[in-house]
């Protein structure tokens, strides 16, 4: 990994790079434990002049044409391409995904997520007549948008993207852990045309500026992505002002194998999805069901599989697991390790400590647990790393009942024949379900069931989130 310095980062309010006033976050190179850069320890009266500049902007952008503003969402998409490898390179110093996959995703998703929102536009209806009343769909206002770490452009441009296409304007609060892709949007937009103040970066703590975001009277609408603690909160600080709230919150999602599952491609695609980013995916699958009766050829094929996952340096084009995005994420997760052991789940694959030569950096050792108990902790809690827990049923509905028994229903996967797996599919109270491997579609909803969150991403649903409706009687 470079040793180089990122260049450090401000505070983006009304058009302007905006230095704090009351001391610096480190950002911390995963891998190395180096400082790669610094961001500003926002403070409640940053929010206050970011809301200012978005509710001052706000009158302009609401009455731009929608096809201006998805003409600007359009040019954002190019802007971020153009810097893809700038935005790569970054997003690994500071969070530690491996390079290939900064390239294929954290850098190229949200290019696509943008680009499909500016294609929208056009055909969305912003009207409608319904008998004698006239329907307008109209933007919100000012809208708080509250991140997370593990995917940190894609989370952001997720929630900025149908905001600005909506008419509203933002204030974003980044992870202090992956915030520099904001600095890097915050450029590229304005290059793009949108008018100063409709976008706005805030740097901080989730306590301090998430919580004066949440609660601030001036901000109509907060996005959330992140745990469903943090989600909890949010939600309560958000009530006192009635502000709308949209949250995506954790996962705890399952694979469910039938036993007329393709087992090579079904366990191939379930690895991939409990270790892709190092686990860290709210959306991933940590848990593999499996019929009882392949419960073992199935462990043999998930250790080979985890075997090709090769832990190292994330700039190193080989590794396809790097680093946990801090320390303290890797102390969490290999005490959730060390959990699963002392529960008596059967370790097969790996386990805690960290691999063989890595006595510096955040690393874990993938892992994978056999013979999981569906109400073990390790089972029920998020960890959030690359740990996969195998858990054997008996029948199609035992299956349904495991996949269905955490508080979490974000996303979920089923394998086997097409008409048993859909309607399994239908079953699980999950809000996004993969059959046979199927692929992701980013004009379809994204969220949650129960305690992963409400609200929905991407395509049409996303959209309209960020949209109130007004009926006019004439």
């Amino acid at each position: 990994m470079t040793t180089k310095a990122l260049s450090a980062s401000t505070h983006w309010i009304g058009g302007e790079a905006v230095a704090g006033t009351t001391g610096l976050i480190d950002v911390v190179n995963p891998a190395t434990g180096e400082v790669v850069s610094q961001v500003p320890s926002g403070t409640a009266a940053d929010v206050d002049r970011a809301v200012a500049a978005a509710t001052a902007a706000f009158p302009g952008w609401a009455a731009t044409d929608p096809a201006e503003r998805a003409a600007v969402v359009g040019r954002i998409s190019e802007g971020l391409r153009n810097r893809l490898e700038e935005i790569a390179t970054t997003i690994t110093s500071e969070m530690g995904a491996p390079i290939t996959l900064s390239r294929q995703g954290q850098a190229a998703l949200p290019i696509m997520v943008a680009a499909t929102f500016a294609g929208l536009a056009a055909g969305f209806d912003w009207t409608q007549e319904i008998g004698n009343s006239l329907v307008v769909r109209e933007p919100i206002g000012v809208v708080g948008a509250i991140t997370p770490w593990n995917f940190p452009l894609q989370q952001i441009v997720s929630k900025a993207a149908p905001a600005l296409l909506a008419g509203n304007t933002v204030v974003l609060k980044p992870s202090e852990i992956a915030p520099l892709t904001a600095g890097i949007l915050a450029e590229v937009a304005a290059e793009a045309g949108l008018p100063a103040g409709v976008f706005n970066v805030v740097h901080g703590t989730g306590p301090v500026v998430g919580e004066a975001i949440a609660a601030h009277p001036g901000v109509d609408m907060v996005s959330f992505t992140g745990s469903t603690r943090a989600g909890r909160r949010v939600s309560a600080v958000a009530s006192e002002t009635v502000k709308r709230v949209a949250l995506e919150l954790g996962g705890k999602s399952a694979n469910v194998i039938l036993d007329d599952a393709d087992l090579a491609q079904a366990v191939q695609q379930g690895v991939a999805f409990a270790f892709s980013n190092g686990g860290q995916v709210c959306g991933g699958w940590p848990r593999m069901l499996v019929p009882a009766s392949l419960h073992d050829e199935i462990v043999e094929l998930a250790v080979a599989a985890a075997a090709e996952y090769t832990v190292g340096d994330p700039a190193d084009e080989a590794t396809r697991v790097g680093p946990m995005a801090s320390e303290a994420q890797r102390e969490r997760v290999d005490g959730y390790i060390r959990r699963g052991v002392a529960d008596g789940a059967t370790l097969a694959f790996g386990g805690p400590g960290k691999p063989d030569g890595f006595h510096e950096g955040a690393y874990v050792r993938p892992t994978i647990f056999t013979h999981v108990a569906p109400d073990a902790v390790i089972a029920q809690e998020e960890i959030f790393g690359p740990v996969l827990t195998i858990i054997p049923y008996v029948d199609d509905d035992q299956a349904v009942e495991i996949a269905n028994s955490t508080m979490y229903g974000l996303t979920g996967a089923v394998f086997g024949g097409e008409d048993r797996a859909l309607s399994i599919a239908r079953r699980l109270r999950t809000g996004q379900v993969d059959v046979n491997g199927g692929q992701w579609n980013p004009l379809a909803p994204f969220g949650g069931y129960k305690q992963s969150g409400n609200g929905r991403e991407f395509g049409r649903y996303g959209l309209e989130e960020f949209l109130e409706t007004k009926s006019i009687q004439r």
